[in-house]
């Protein structure tokens, strides 16, 4: 049964000691703190932003379709007839030192009212304490174990803390955390926290959101258990080699996609944030000639921040 942070005690947390080094502070040792001023910082200081905010038409939906907005990055505004849902909102233009590159492609103040707010896991980029305080009355928030504490003065009206595999439903929709291959800790002592994707499922549509992640085996479970229909995967932040610890590029991106066995292919994590050292426009390029290699190009949809598309 799904928890809300209130209903039971916190488990210990363990002690972590400090860092040593610059790099320990990163998932898997990438770098010493002058590659990452220069690569992260620097570069991206040098690009001009681009992107433009733009005021969204939004369909008019009836009962069994559903529109999917990019906003950018990890973020998406999913919308079915009655329900409004944000995955990851992050509309904010600095994380600290890393500049946007691409602006969000809508504004918060465009949203329409949202009824749920899916947050897969704590890290700054997917959990923007700023851009989730301005959203329009958000009903009801879903996250994994351990980041409840985090959302309590942010005007939920609701909190629902999950674990893996495990499901909540309300009114007529229902959303189940998944595993993934990745970490939860915002700083340096809460390695408690969990992560994870989800799967939402609502008149008859499902969609997943696979938060961040590695590549690993445990997708062919996803497909099998809940079987996706629409498949969000990141495909950013992948080079050098050593992040594939933590992340995929779009050939690992593609095979999860034929693992979970889902008709759409909708591609996130890449474009807006410079968050690893590939080019910033490699990742849709190289998944669009993976996709073709594959005979699974009519079943790509490469989204344009900020405009609905009906699926």
């Amino acid at each position: 049964m799904a928890k809300e942070p209130n209903d039971s005690p916190e488990s210990p947390r363990p002690k972590r000691r400090l860092p040593r080094s610059f790099k320990e502070l990163t998932p898997a040792n990438h770098f010493n703190p002058r590659t990452f001023f220069y690569e992260m910082v620097w570069k991206a200081l040098l690009t001009k932003r681009t992107g433009v905010h733009k005021r969204p038409v939004f369909p008019k939906l009836t009962h069994g379709h559903v529109a999917i907005t990019w906003i950018g990055h990890a973020s998406f505004l999913i919308q079915f007839s009655d329900l409004n849902v944000l995955v990851d909102p992050n509309f904010a233009n600095w994380l600290f030192l890393l500049k946007r590159v691409k602006r969000a492609g809508l504004r918060i103040r465009d949203l329409p009212p949202i009824d749920l707010v899916l947050l897969t896991h704590a890290h700054f980029d997917h959990f923007h304490k700023p851009s989730l305080r301005k959203l329009p009355s958000p009903k009801v928030a879903v996250m994994p174990w351990g980041v409840g504490e985090l959302a309590k003065d942010l005007g939920f009206g609701r909190i629902i803390e999950l674990q893996k595999w495990e499901s909540f439903s309300h009114d007529d929709w229902t959303v189940t955390l998944t595993p993934s291959k990745h970490w939860g800790a915002r700083t340096l002592r809460d390695e408690h926290r969990g992560y994870g994707g989800f799967v939402l499922n609502h008149q008859g549509r499902t969609i997943y959101h696979a938060g961040d992640s590695a590549y690993y085996d445990g997708f062919k479970e996803i497909g099998e258990r809940l079987k996706p229909e629409i498949a969000l995967l990141p495909i950013g932040a992948y080079f050098p080699d050593t992040f594939r610890h933590v992340h995929m590029g779009p050939d690992e991106a593609l095979k999860v996609f034929l693992d979970v066995g889902a008709k759409w292919f909708v591609p996130m994590h890449y474009g807006s944030f410079k968050l690893s050292f590939e080019p910033m426009d490699e990742p849709p390029r190289w998944l669009q000639e993976l996709a073709k290699q594959h005979g699974v190009e009519d079943r790509l949809r490469i989204l344009e921040e900020g405009v609905p598309q009906l699926f």
